[in-house]
């Protein structure tokens, strides 16, 4: 097993070759209580601020995503503080929203790009606020709905926006003005008339592995074998 030296808050510690920043922190003793959730690169928590020796740039990246290098000096910020407003949804459809009313340093943006290159998942953040000021409410689904709430782009914007809670929510508004799914007053009907309680009561008698293999069969064949 090969070590490397990396510093954790200014302190030197050695780290096996290959691990990701959060195993390399767990190694090193951290018990990680905030900043640490689905290790899969799609909860956001584990923002880590890093530095590579002999470079005076500062990188981001997830912790879980993120394999340590030699000499890199790094520190996570397991909670970012960004700006979020609150928008009471109306029952109807919601009309003429104009998001500057709730994020007004929405129209501070001076379209330098700093959020695009920071964002784990490659988004094109800049392009969707940009649709934001626009009113496109589509457009800015589409560009940010696999936005994992890291809050990257917010950490090192210079006109200090929230982009990610802005996205959140023109993306809730757009969801609010859609059309209500044919399909779903005849699900909920049938949930009513007991249609699917027997399978249910089934489910509910299967311990974990039934469980965890009932589950693999729905994956294999999309449902058709429940």
């Amino acid at each position: 097993m090969t070590l490397i030296e990396v510093y954790i808050l200014g302190k030197k510690y050695a780290v096996p070759r290959g691990l990701t920043i959060l195993k390399a922190l767990e190694y090193a003793g951290f018990g990680l209580t905030r900043g640490c959730g689905c290790r899969g690169g799609v909860c956001g928590a584990c923002l880590t601020v890093y530095r590579r020796k002999g470079d005076f740039r500062l990188k981001t990246g997830l912790a879980c995503q993120t394999v340590v290098e030699p000499d890199m000096y790094l520190t996570q910020l397991p909670y970012l503080p960004g700006n979020r407003t609150q928008f009471p949804l109306p029952k109807g459809p919601v009309e003429d929203f104009a998001v500057a009313e709730y994020y007004p340093e929405l129209m501070r943006c001076v379209a330098c790009n700093t959020c695009t290159k920071n964002c784990p998942m490659e988004l094109q953040v800049m392009d969707y606020i940009a649709a934001a000021k626009r009113g496109d409410l589509e457009a800015v689904y589409e560009l940010s709905v696999e936005c994992v709430m890291c809050g990257m782009c917010a950490a090192r914007c210079p006109a200090e926006l929230t982009q990610f809670n802005i996205a959140l929510l023109l993306r809730r508004v757009r969801g609010k003005n859609l059309p209500r799914w044919s399909q779903l007053d005849k699900r909920l009907g049938e949930i009513e008339q007991g249609v699917y309680a027997h399978e249910l009561a089934d489910l509910k008698t299967l311990k974990p592995e039934g469980l965890i293999e009932r589950f693999k069969q729905y994956q294999a064949t999309r449902g058709e074998a429940i």
